[in-house]
């Protein structure tokens, strides 16, 4: 299925309900060196659509890791779970951030296989670019729901 054209209305509707950050995250548009990208939470690829109830903001990072994935395993529970929706859950009900602030920790089994399956807890790159943000006292959000 072809991706459809999303307008710049769409295009601004979902970078405003995002908070210009990613979904998964938390990253925000004014730091990333990367325009981040309108994904698709449920891929085209495996019937998802572009209608607005599809789409949220995922930084370059997130989106390539996510890929065409909708599950993954719990790490705790072993079982298969939905990954974590930006769109329709709320981040604080299942992540928190690491006492450091360097990495994201799952606290729910969706939270658990979505730091798993997007690397949000060990990729190198995220934590050196996060600790920087640390000690220019712009991270982590403390504006989070």
């Amino acid at each position: 299925m072809p991706r459809e054209y999303i307008s710049v209305e769409l295009d601004h509707r979902i970078r405003d309900a995002a908070g210009h950050r990613c979904g998964y995250c938390l990253s925000p548009q004014r730091l990333v060196m990367a325009r981040l990208e309108i994904e698709h939470i449920n891929p085209v690829a495996l019937g998802g659509t572009d209608e607005e109830s599809n789409l949220w903001l995922s930084c370059p990072l997130c989106n390539r890791a996510k890929a065409r994935r909708v599950a993954a395993i719990d790490p705790v529970s072993r079982i298969v779970v939905p990954l974590f929706n930006p769109r329709t859950q709320r981040w604080s009900e299942h992540f928190c951030w690491s006492v450091d602030g360097l990495r994201i920790e799952g606290l729910t089994p969706s939270g658990r296989a979505t730091v798993a399956a997007l690397h949000l807890a060990d990729d190198p790159d995220a934590i050196e670019v996060r600790s920087y943000w640390i000690a220019a006292g712009w991270h982590p959000p403390t504006d989070i729901d």
